[in-house]
Formats: structure tokens, sequence, C-alpha cells
């Protein structure tokens, strides 16, 4: 997913615009990905990534499967 919003670039025209409709869907797939309380803080902040300039290198997906992963399972 996270190489997928990066795909925008690839495009010239569609650049950070494409970002505009990856965006919100990103959001919504991140928190169907993950839920609960961390699916929704993760969401916002894919959100955010997706949506402001040049923040398209942060692999927010991979940080939230390894978040999920390795710091959810120590808690418990």
């Amino acid at each position: 997913m996270d190489i997928l919003g990066a795909a925008t670039y690839l495009i010239p025209v569609l650049g950070e615009w494409g970002d505009a409709i990856w965006a919100p869907l990103s959001a919504l797939i991140f928190y169907y990905c993950f839920g609960g309380k961390t699916g929704l803080f993760g969401a916002f902040i894919n959100f955010a990534e997706e949506i402001f300039p040049f923040t398209d290198f942060i692999p927010s997906f991979c940080l939230g499967y390894f978040w999920v992963r390795y710091c959810e399972k120590k808690a418990e």
C-alpha cells in the first residue's frame, strides 16, 4: 500500500493532485486493515501523510504493521 501511495509520482501530471484522491482511500484501507485504536489513530496519521506535500516517503502501512505485530503483542 505504501508503494501504491508513492506511485502517484510516476505520472508526471498527477503528482500531488493524485494524493488528494488517494488520501481518504488510503486512510479507510488503513483503518480496515488494523482496526481499533491503532487503526483510528493510524488512519488519521496516514491521511495527513498522504495529503501533505512531499511526505509520501513515510511508510505508514509498514509502520502500522510493525506496531501491531510487535508493540501490541508485548502489551498482552
